[in-house]
């Protein structure tokens, strides 16, 4: 990880969009982050897409929309290339159809002034690990959302987790060492399984 502090002064604070058809929950998170970061909000996903460019660091991503669901946002963040970070922050109980989700973490609503502020600073603090360190992060974030959803039976009768953990664990061969190196892997390890 390698960050240029002069560049990171230059450009101010870190940008997050906060994206809800609920305004008042937008705006909430929005109050929640202003001391420390640059908060853009969006209350649909057109708008969230129009909002979103090269300057946005995390997006906070509502699932169900009225106009275009979270999902579909998110995939047409993936589809355009935007190197963001993004926590899905849903009412909506995660199920194995996150299994190909493209987000970072999933929160279920309610969440707390500290749940927010907490996901924001793990986002940016992995956003400058390579492609493999970041997709186990969200892979091992998505197993272990599914296993405090899911029975142990449910979990064993599902394909889609099955492949997750398949490739949780090749994933981990290819970032130990990458980790390792950067000498935090404990943390960032505890991080994941806590």
């Amino acid at each position: 990880m390698s960050t240029d502090d002069s560049d990171a002064d230059e450009r101010g604070p870190p940008t997050v969009l906060a994206v809800d058809d609920d305004e008042d929950l937008a705006d909430t998170y929005a109050i929640w982050l202003r001391d420390d970061y640059d908060v853009r909000t969006a209350y649909n996903g057109e708008s969230a897409l129009e909002a979103i460019d090269g300057d946005v660091d995390v997006v906070l991503l509502d699932r169900r929309m009225p106009d275009m669901s979270g999902g579909d946002v998110l995939e047409r963040i993936r589809d355009a290339g935007h190197d963001v970070r993004v926590s899905m922050l849903t009412a909506v109980e995660p199920d194995v159809d996150i299994v190909d989700m493209g987000f970072d973490e999933y929160l279920v609503k309610p969440v707390t002034r500290e749940d927010v502020i907490d996901v924001v600073e793990r986002l940016l603090a992995r956003a400058d690990y390579d492609d493999d360190v970041q997709e186990y992060f969200a892979v091992s974030e998505k197993v272990a959302t599914l296993e405090t959803e899911l029975s142990p039976e449910e979990r064993g009768e599902s394909e889609e987790y099955q492949r997750l953990t398949d490739r949780k664990a090749d994933l981990e061969d290819d970032v130990d060492a990458a980790l390792s190196e950067m000498g935090d892997f404990e943390d960032a390890f505890r991080e994941i399984e806590g």
